[in-house]
């Protein structure tokens, strides 16, 4: 890695790392302070704060996809789903001011391969539950319910009854994803 993506990706670490400590507003002069670096090295990576939070929400997005393909590593389908859903759900449990970030419009956005690469991972193993003609529409019944859960969940709007009921609401869903009424 040459230098200077050496501390692009500085930045980015940097920038994530206060993110999710809360401590400090990631500013481009904080994270260059972070980094090490003068006040102005972040400029020739990123045009303003915006720039920096769009990377680091593609960084997200790009962990998001790694935890998914490990999770979707089960032999039956419906198991993998399962495993997929709740590895959305602990993502963001584990990583609350980045879910965020990568849902928010206010520091712009991740780029779209960043957020297709992860869609891509559930719509791959939705495509072996549901028929062809029902991909689209179960792959965002899978994804709106699990970044639902989620939002409402770190929201602190979401009272389970039991702590595993997040678990539970999701397995009942899997297990109908595809069904006929008879």
């Amino acid at each position: 890695m040459d230098a200077q993506a050496g501390l692009r990706e500085t930045l980015i670490v940097e920038a994530l790392r206060m993110l999710e400590a809360g401590s400090e507003e990631p500013t481009l002069r904080a994270v260059a302070r972070a980094a090490g670096v003068s006040a102005m090295a972040p400029y020739r990576h990123f045009p303003d704060k915006a720039g920096l939070m769009a990377a680091v929400a593609n960084r997200g997005f790009e962990m998001l996809r790694d935890m998914l393909a490990v999770a979707d590593d089960r032999p039956d389908p419906r198991d993998a789903l399962f495993a997929q859903g709740m590895a959305f759900i602990d993502f963001a449990r584990a990583n609350p001011a980045l879910f965020r970030l990568m849902y928010s419009h206010q520091y712009g956005q991740a780029g779209t391969d960043a957020v297709r690469a992860s869609y891509d991972v559930l719509a791959a193993r939705v495509a072996g539950i549901v028929p062809a003609n029902a991909v689209a529409a179960a792959t965002l019944a899978c994804r709106s319910l699990v970044q639902g859960m989620a939002t409402i969940e770190l929201s602190g709007r979401l009272a389970p009854a039991k702590p595993d009921d997040i678990a539970v609401a999701l397995r009942l869903f899997v297990s109908g994803l595809g069904a006929r009424s008879a």
